[in-house]
């Protein structure tokens, strides 16, 4: 054999392992450079083949003159940097055509089966074996691996169809046919990670994900509606009742107001009339906040509008008052909704609610300017009231709560506008009855300084009490400023 061929058959194989050595010096932190190596290496090797004129795709017999282990050595690094090269410009195309997900999934594939086709073509071309019978004897390998590994390659499978058929990515909130959900954390071949509520980890096997009804919360967004059924007693007509469910909804903050929640009448018979709420949230995460204060409300709003929900037994009755005690007995029902009066006595709830005085308004008028001084502490009865600062909507208040209490009790302009959101009625304390109030009553003072004291205590951590400035009622001012501070 001429020496020129010697040098090249030599060339391949410094070429071939230089290209190792400076792959593994690289290392992982410098995919780029990486690849660019491999591609050049393997063109460099390609090129010096060519012109050794040899035939990496041909079994030659062995050489007789030495140079045989130089061939079979630069076929083999030929075909290695062949594979790596190869699976290079994978990678390329996989960034380029931005498909992240799919990424591993494609590159396990192709990198198998180039490897696969690279050891098979390095048996036939550079050892010579007949690959006819090796493919017949690993058929019939595959085949007993295949009836043992059966779940297994049925779930490595299904996660091939849900990585192609794309139903979730990585994070997204899914809910399974049989109740299970959870956020998506981790996938790869034969498992789904999802992080359930309860904070658990729960692994699926992909072959039991395929198979089951599956939604997505999380397409196109996470916003998903809610349904709240109930049952109302026929005392008032279907239309009252679906007024008061709009209100219930309207008094909602922890609902999506765009798009607007809806309400239904499912049904109606002698025993009940059925509705249905339909509500939005923003997410997994407020499902149980939205449906806790959507049914305080609705406790709130049939107290206040005379409505009883219906049997059976195990639904939750509200009591109907008689209609001859409605204007007194309904304010002593509010305030018991407030915590800042829940601590009085009946004969100090009955006092207050001597001086109560009932006010109407009509959806979208507006109770208290911002700016401006309130005339009273006001109770909502019924209807649902916005406070709005700098034309944004900050809270909406529901029966029961109260407002006023910056004009009241520090004789400051309010920092929010008041404006109802329906039509609604309240029951207004006003200021120089309330001070008239105080002043007689020093006990009503003091019932109402306790509260707001462990109020204060409870944000401040500490249960010192505000030191008294002024009798019963600068005690109670000072003590409720931190109540009302943002109202």
């Amino acid at each position: 054999m001429p020496q020129q061929t010697y040098l090249m058959f030599g060339l391949i194989n410094v070429l071939g392992v230089a290209g190792i050595v400076i792959w593994h010096i690289q290392g992982r932190s410098r995919p780029a450079a990486r690849l660019i190596v491999q591609i050049m290496v393997f063109l460099a090797m390609t090129a010096t083949v060519v012109l050794a004129d040899l035939n990496p795709f041909r079994f030659d017999a062995p050489y007789l003159d030495g140079a045989g282990s130089l061939v079979v050595a630069a076929k083999i690094l030929w075909w290695i940097h062949l594979s790596w090269a190869s699976i290079g410009f994978v990678r390329i195309y996989i960034v380029l055509d931005g498909r992240p997900r799919e990424a591993r999934l494609l590159q396990d594939l192709i990198v198998a089966l180039v490897y696969l086709g690279v050891f098979l073509s390095i048996m036939a071309f550079v050892f010579g074996v007949p690959i006819g019978t090796l493919l017949a004897t690993s058929g019939v390998i595959a085949i007993i691996l295949g009836l043992a590994l059966q779940n297994t390659l049925g779930d490595v499978f299904s996660g091939i169809a849900l990585t192609l058929g794309k139903p979730y990515t990585i994070g997204d909130w899914v809910l399974l046919g049989d109740g299970t959900e959870g956020r998506v954390v981790a996938s790869n071949w034969r498992s789904t990670y999802l992080l359930t509520a309860a904070h658990n980890q729960m692994v699926l096997p992909n072959s039991v994900l395929a198979k089951q009804a599956l939604t997505n919360v999380s397409k196109p967004d996470e916003n998903h509606q809610l349904m709240l059924p109930l049952r109302v007693a026929p005392t008032k007509r279907p239309q009252f009742v679906i007024d008061v469910m709009r209100e219930v909804l309207a008094s909602c903050n922890a609902i999506v107001h765009d798009p607007p929640p809806a309400v239904i009448l499912a049904g109606i018979g002698a025993a009940a009339i059925e509705v249905e709420l339909y509500f939005q949230v923003t997410g997994p995460s407020q499902r149980g906040i939205a449906r806790n204060e959507v049914i305080d409300l609705v406790f709130r709003h049939c107290a206040a509008n005379d409505l009883t929900l219906a049997m059976p037994a195990d639904s939750t009755v509200i009591s109907r008052r008689p209609i001859a005690e409605m204007a007194r007995a309904s304010f002593l029902t509010l305030i018991g909704f407030n915590g800042l009066f829940r601590d009085l006595t009946l004969e100090e709830r009955e006092a207050l609610a001597a001086i109560a005085v009932e006010r109407q308004f009509a959806a979208g008028e507006v109770l208290v300017d911002q700016g401006g001084l309130a005339t009273g502490l006001m109770i909502i009865q019924t209807g649902t009231v916005a406070l709005i600062k700098d034309g944004r909507q900050a809270v909406r208040l529901a029966p029961g709560d109260c407002f006023g209490a910056l004009g009241v009790l520090f004789d400051r302009a309010e920092r929010r506008e008041v404006r109802a959101v329906t039509s609604a009625v309240v029951y207004e304390m006003g200021k120089i009855a309330f001070d008239t109030l105080m002043a007689e009553r020093p006990e009503l003072a003091k019932s109402l300084t306790g509260y707001l004291v462990r109020m204060e205590a409870a944000q401040t951590s500490h249960l010192d009490a505000p030191a008294s400035k002024g009798g019963a009622r600068g005690d109670l001012v000072h003590a409720i400023r931190a109540m009302f501070h943002n109202v």
